[in-house]
């Protein structure tokens, strides 16, 4: 195996332990503070709807229509479940969407794990 596959690899599989425990801890959070529960449907499913809106005709296998490449890099990025961590943490926002944070940590987690992340401008994965 190459070192660009090794390390390639490696991040993967630091993916993967990272998307373990932020499920872990979204579920222990839910569980501990009886709230969160829509959360954990929502922020698993909801960074994926700008694949909804990336679909359509004349694209290539595994290409996003590149209207719908901002919001999908927006949303499969770390800042903004730590930033909605961040405010729930400190009793902004109800303490629910600190679960909501951490589902979706670990929603960008897993997708790194699986091998997706970030689309160029023209839709494809980035290498």
């Amino acid at each position: 195996m190459s070192t660009v596959q090794t390390t390639a690899s490696v991040k993967r599989l630091a993916y993967a332990v990272l998307a373990v425990l932020l499920a872990a801890a979204a579920v222990y959070e839910a569980v501990k503070h009886g709230t969160g529960y829509w959360q954990l449907g929502v922020f698993a499913l909801a960074p994926d709807l700008p694949l909804l809106f990336g679909a359509g005709s004349g694209l290539e296998k595994g290409q996003l229509h590149p209207r719908a490449v901002p919001a999908y890099n927006l949303v499969h990025r770390f800042w903004g479940p730590v930033a909605l961590a961040v405010v729930a943490a400190v009793g902004l926002i109800p303490l629910g969407y600190l679960v909501g944070a951490l589902v979706w940590g670990f929603h960008i987690a897993l997708d790194r794990a699986l091998g997706y992340g970030l689309r160029t401008r023209d839709g494809h994965q980035r290498s």
